[in-house]
């Protein structure tokens, strides 16, 4: 459905530009509201004009394109029973680390091994001084 949804959405998009680009311009734009008198006000809001086929067009079209791309972005927002790739990855026991050249696994730092395969640490005696 996402799909079809989308290339609807993709269609709607080039049948909006054909639409639009048919359509005769204006004239002016913004250079044209300058200069005091009723006619910047009435280029402002618009005035009246001739409703064709061509704004029609590019209104459903626009309408169509707005409404295809918010359903397709709250579809695209849910969670469709995928979770994070890497979680099942670093879920379980991490690998053990070898060192360099040995078989045996290296040392993580920051971790103790087992209390009775370590020898207790000695310090040695303050040395005293005879006098």
């Amino acid at each position: 459905m996402y799909a079809f949804l989308l290339v609807l959405l993709i269609l709607d998009g080039i049948l909006l530009t054909v639409v639009v680009l048919l359509q005769s311009g204006q004239g002016g734009g913004l250079a044209s509201m300058g200069g005091g008198g009723g006619a910047g006000t009435d280029n402002l809001i618009g005035g009246r004009q001739a409703v064709t086929l061509l704004t029609k067009t590019s209104w459903i079209t626009g309408g169509a394109f707005l409404g295809l791309a918010l359903l397709l972005s709250i579809l695209s927002s849910r969670q469709v029973g995928s979770g994070p790739v890497l979680r099942d990855t670093f879920q379980g026991a991490p690998a053990p680390v070898t060192a360099p050249g040995t078989g045996a696994p290296a040392p993580i730092p920051g971790t103790t091994t087992d209390p009775a395969a370590t020898p207790p640490a000695t310090t040695p005696a303050p040395a005293t001084t005879g006098n």
